[in-house]
């Protein structure tokens, strides 16, 4: 783990340091280029489907998704994310504050589908979670998510058990201004077998390259590879029910 015990403390603090985030990622190469183009891609036609993302932060991939014709619904636990995101998307949309690690104002089986983008690994309890996403999802929904790739734990910290469930940090700054994010890394075979605990099928396991013109716009990070190793993304499927006959 990087920083100190005051760090710790404020971890993943959005409220302070969420504005200089949005500023940040909104056209960076693992956001812009990387993360939302692929859950986008992953997403596919999405007109017509009432959609929630699950850790909406300041909007972009509500926004996206509204554009290609989505009923689209969000909720952060940070109420900056949420008021960034309200800005974005207008003073009627359904935006909320809420914590995915708490039950979610949402009715059973509210939505076609779920998007949670880089939001699980915060937090160390996947069940209740994933319980309660499975339960807003309606059968034949999917939870579209992407987390850190389990590898990066051991590129961090060599010193770690990557076949343990273990908390670490890093220090960035985010235009300009300094934020701790703290994880928890969990082994590959610990994701699924809480994707399957939770009632879910895995459809989609998907390392993607960036975006079309990422080369171009960041030839720096990008020269000499075609892709790199950093969030791993899954499509779940929450079964249909079957026939009572």
């Amino acid at each position: 783990m990087t920083g100190n015990a005051s760090d710790e403390a404020l971890a993943n603090d959005y409220d302070t340091f969420g504005e200089a985030y949005a500023i940040e990622t909104e056209h960076s190469l693992i956001n812009a280029y990387y993360t939302r183009p692929a859950i986008l891609a992953l997403a596919g036609d999405v007109t017509g489907r009432k959609i929630l993302d699950a850790g909406c932060g300041a909007g972009p991939l509500l926004a996206s998704l509204r554009d290609r014709g989505a009923q689209v619904s969000g909720f952060d636990s940070s109420a900056t994310m949420v008021e960034l995101a309200r800005k974005r998307l207008g003073a009627d949309a359904d935006l909320r504050v809420a914590d995915l690690s708490q039950p979610l104002p949402y009715a059973d089986q509210a939505f076609d589908d779920v998007i949670s983008a880089l939001v699980l690994h915060y937090l160390e309890d996947w069940s209740a979670p994933l319980a309660q996403l499975r339960r807003i999802i309606r059968p034949g929904g999917r939870l579209i998510l992407a987390v850190n790739h389990p590898i990066l734990y051991k590129f961090a910290h060599p010193e770690g058990n990557y076949f343990a469930v273990e908390r670490w940090s890093e220090e960035y700054t985010f235009n300009g201004q300094r934020g701790v994010l703290a994880y928890w890394h969990r082994p590959l075979h610990a994701m699924t077998d809480a994707f399957t605990q939770a009632g879910f099928r895995i459809s989609v396991v998907s390392e993607p390259y960036p975006a079309e013109g990422a080369k171009e716009k960041f030839p720096d990070e990008m020269r000499g590879k075609e892709a790199f190793l950093c969030f791993l993304f899954f499509v779940l499927e929450a079964p249909e029910a079957p026939d009572a006959g």
